[in-house]
């Protein structure tokens, strides 16, 4: 099979067969076809789609070009989830163990983070002794023993994902959402689980800013994956503002461990709740929401979901009194208050600012190679609709000796911006993505 003749069907719109997809993926994965021709199939699917078929083909193929995660041994159904990326977003370190607590087996493999801060990985490894590094059998055995495992990404994980993915990062094809869906599904495909919440990101710090994208993009994955047989959700939430008030890798956890503790709500809690209750719901131990929403709330107030947090911790070598110890977190020698040059209501925030202040302070990377500072990023005081007073703390940087203090400052000093009259109120939550779409519209 030629690649000239796949780019050259694909280029004149037609649907690709199994066969010709097939081909494609494993050209990429063993350099068959040069990268110059699997740039120019990229920029026919970019210019020209795929229909869910043929989605689901590349997805189904890109999962099999490495390792498949088997889980079957481990009665019972799996499930995970996973978010489009977004600033203060910790909602699996609540997530998972709150799930977990309720009796799903949840099997959870992350990749590092490239941008603002770092990914989950680099959360949990903030955590004293914790490793994120586990074969596919010590994950399975893991998952099997005490129902929770958050672990690295096998390098063998859907390889032709890494592939693409660097081509299509220089051709300008990152926005397809044939491409998107592929790459997304595609790893969790390979991670093995059946059952998935899906958390796709709207608004300034997103991967999509219109929340008709945001939707097209959520129907899009959820009807690859139900194709081949999967329980996928999707809920579709606001990103136009960080979604905790910590921003940072150790400060994240914090964050996630106090509400697990009980201590904290608002939107990161909201999220991660609406999430859990998905998963439930897919995996058969609820009937409804509301069910879903009253066993993860008593996991939650009897302490179960901390417990199992500990519990996962303790599995993979970390220090389990992080979750009773605070102080056993990193923390950044320099605390450094913005203070509020005028008074107002919080009419809008520049979320990927926010992010990238994080970023100068050194919570993230901008190259794989770099390894974060674990220690710093930023706590925000103020949300969208807040009143802030002249003279008022609207956010504190956590700096280390790495840290670009006066440009993290400039980019803060310029991401909120004041009225005097209150802001529209956005819902936190704007759909939930299954058999249909249902707008739900809710509020933090």
């Amino acid at each position: 099979m030629q690649p000239t003749d796949i780019i050259l069907k694909k280029r004149r719109g037609m649907a690709l067969s199994t066969e010709e997809i097939a081909a494609f993926v494993r050209g990429a994965t063993d350099g068959s076809f040069a990268d110059y021709q699997l740039s120019a199939l990229l920029m026919a699917i970019c210019l020209n789609g795929m229909d869910d078929r043929e989605t689901m083909d590349l997805t189904e193929a890109m999962a099999r070009s490495g390792q498949m995660a088997d889980l079957s041994s481990i009665p019972g159904p799996k499930a995970d989830k996973h978010s489009t990326g977004g600033v203060g977003d910790t909602t699996t370190l609540i997530t998972a163990p709150l799930v977990a607590a309720c009796g799903v087996k949840v099997a959870k493999m992350s990749g590092r983070g490239l941008g603002f801060t770092g990914g989950t990985l680099d959360k949990l490894e903030s955590i004293p002794g914790l490793s994120i590094d586990r074969t596919v059998n010590q994950f399975v055995n893991q998952v099997r023993r005490i129902g929770l495992a958050v672990v690295g990404q096998s390098h063998d994980l859907a390889p032709a994902d890494k592939l693409l993915y660097e081509l299509r990062d220089v051709t300008a094809t990152v926005d397809s959402l044939p491409l998107i869906t592929s790459s997304i599904l595609s790893k969790k495909f390979a991670a093995g689980c059946d059952v998935v919440a899906l958390d796709v990101k709207t608004g300034s710090g997103a991967l999509m800013n219109t929340v008709e994208k945001s939707v097209e993009l959520a129907e899009m994955m959820v009807r690859v994956a139900r194709l081949t047989g999967r329980r996928y959700f999707a809920l579709v939430t606001d990103m136009d503002q960080p979604l905790g008030m910590y921003v940072g890798n150790a400060l994240e956890v914090e964050e996630a461990i106090r509400a697990l503790r009980g201590e904290i709500g608002g939107a990161l809690l909201t999220v991660s709740l609406a999430l859990g209750a998905q998963m439930l719901l897919g995996a058969g131990m609820a009937k409804s929401r509301e069910e879903a929403a009253g066993q993860l709330t008593e996991a939650l107030r009897s302490g179960a979901g901390l417990r199992k947090l500990a519990e996962m911790i303790e599995a993979q070598g970390g220090d389990p009194r992080v979750v009773h110890d605070l102080n056993l977190l990193p923390h950044a020698p320099e605390r450094i208050p913005l203070i509020a040059e005028k008074s107002g209501y919080i009419a809008e925030m520049r979320t990927a600012d926010i992010g990238y202040a994080a970023l100068a302070l050194g919570a993230g990377r901008e190259r794989k190679e770099e390894e974060p500072d674990l220690s710093v990023g930023l706590i925000m005081r103020k949300r969208l609709g807040e009143w802030v007073e002249r003279g008022e703390e609207i956010c504190t940087l956590h700096a280390g000796v790495r840290s670009d203090i006066p440009h993290a400052s400039e980019l803060m000093r310029g991401v909120i911006t004041l009225s005097e009259n209150p802001p529209e109120r956005k819902p936190l939550i704007y759909a939930i993505v299954g058999d249909e779409v249902e707008w739900v519209n809710q509020y933090a």
